[in-house]
């Protein structure tokens, strides 16, 4: 039988209790629900892309309609955009398509059409990765560059913290590429060093430059800082006094979140399996782009890494991790349906026209 009335009637019996009285006292200010604390409200009004998104789509179809086919567009651009990074790295279409599909079949498109901000992030984050794939492979650099800088700086909009995390793993990513690519030159060169990758150190400083600037952004519009987000989720969202010295219960929580998530993964292991067949092929096949997005990828075990609750619906907060496997795993893939190796370059070479460096 459909369940919506029973839904209904105890989403008010529970929610009603909280709204009446603050209400009745005149609480009515905020973007959120009013029964909500404004300690909280303000970590959601710090926020405003993804409802400003929603906007052209809620005032041409209305709020049911509008919220779904908003979904619709951003799970339809995060495939599309899956599709653009294989197509840079030269896999093949059938392979670049598959990607696709299991950008859509994997939870991350699930999460994708909820009316969250999951599914923009993803959609920013392949952006980002996409950008990476012009500057190294297509040799589109000052697009590739836009498109990474563009990408953080719409993800500020729409959740600061996300920018601020994938601008930081950008920057190590691409440090770490180019001390790599450095030690390889100065061995082949017999102690003779040389620069590392122009490219790959460009892409490092927007990362750095999208980090920095979030912080600094942040602190001018006074958005809630890492210590609110710790106080929310020590306190139930703010329904208990704040804890005065939260930082050990939050490393006590890490430890209980990880040790947990690890004994869900041994007995359902198709996220750690999949997370490693892709991890393979973006290290393996993907050269400097690997690199990369493996650094995207890790923003979702941030992300979760900040919330250690294993009770947060949906496993929405780590979901970032699928762009690993949507990407990587057609990658491995690829040298099977060429039926051989992938080319390579001569080591040291540049990441341009399908070559790993």
């Amino acid at each position: 039988p459909d369940p919506t009335a029973e839904v209904l009637a105890e989403c008010q019996k529970q929610e009603w209790a909280l709204v009446r009285p603050r209400l009745a006292a005149g609480q009515t200010g905020g973007h959120t629900v009013p029964y909500m604390s404004e300690r909280f409200m303000a970590i959601f009004e710090a926020r405003p892309g993804y409802p400003a998104f929603l906007v052209p789509f809620v005032l041409a179809f209305g709020v049911t309609w509008g919220l779904w086919t908003a979904g619709v567009v951003i799970a339809g651009a995060g495939g599309v955009l899956a599709f653009l990074i294989l197509r840079t790295l030269s896999v093949p279409v059938p392979l670049a398509l598959a990607g696709q599909a299991l950008y859509y079949v994997l939870p991350c498109g699930t999460t994708a059409m909820r009316p969250m901000t999951e599914g923009l992030l993803m959609a920013l984050t392949l952006a980002a990765v996409w950008g990476c794939a012009l500057v190294l492979r297509a040799g589109r650099n000052r697009a590739g560059l836009a498109v990474v800088a563009g990408s953080l700086s719409a993800l500020f909009t729409v959740k600061h913290s996300q920018a601020l995390f994938l601008g930081l793993c950008l920057a190590a990513a691409g440090g770490v590429i180019a001390l790599r690519r450095y030690r390889r030159r100065r061995r082949r060169l017999r102690g003779r060093g040389g620069p590392a990758s122009r490219d790959v150190l460009a892409l490092a400083a927007v990362g750095l430059a999208g980090a920095v600037a979030t912080l600094l952004l942040a602190r001018l519009l006074h958005y809630p800082s890492e210590a609110d987000s710790l106080q929310d989720l020590l306190t139930d969202h703010f329904n208990r006094p704040d804890r005065k010295h939260p930082w050990p219960e939050f490393w006590q929580l890490q430890g209980n979140f990880w040790v947990e998530w690890l004994r869900r993964q041994a007995w359902q292991p198709l996220f750690a399996a999949a997370l490693a067949a892709g991890a393979w092929g973006a290290l393996r096949r993907g050269g400097a782009v690997g690199g990369f997005l493996v650094a995207a990828a890790c923003t979702g075990i941030l992300t979760q890494a900040g919330h250690p609750d294993i009770n947060i619906w949906g496993e929405r907060l780590i979901v970032l991790a699928w762009l690993l496997p949507v990407v990587g795993v057609p990658l491995l893939l690829a040298p099977v349906v060429r039926g051989g190796r992938v080319p390579l370059p001569a080591q040291g070479q540049p990441d341009r026209a399908g070559a790993v460096g």
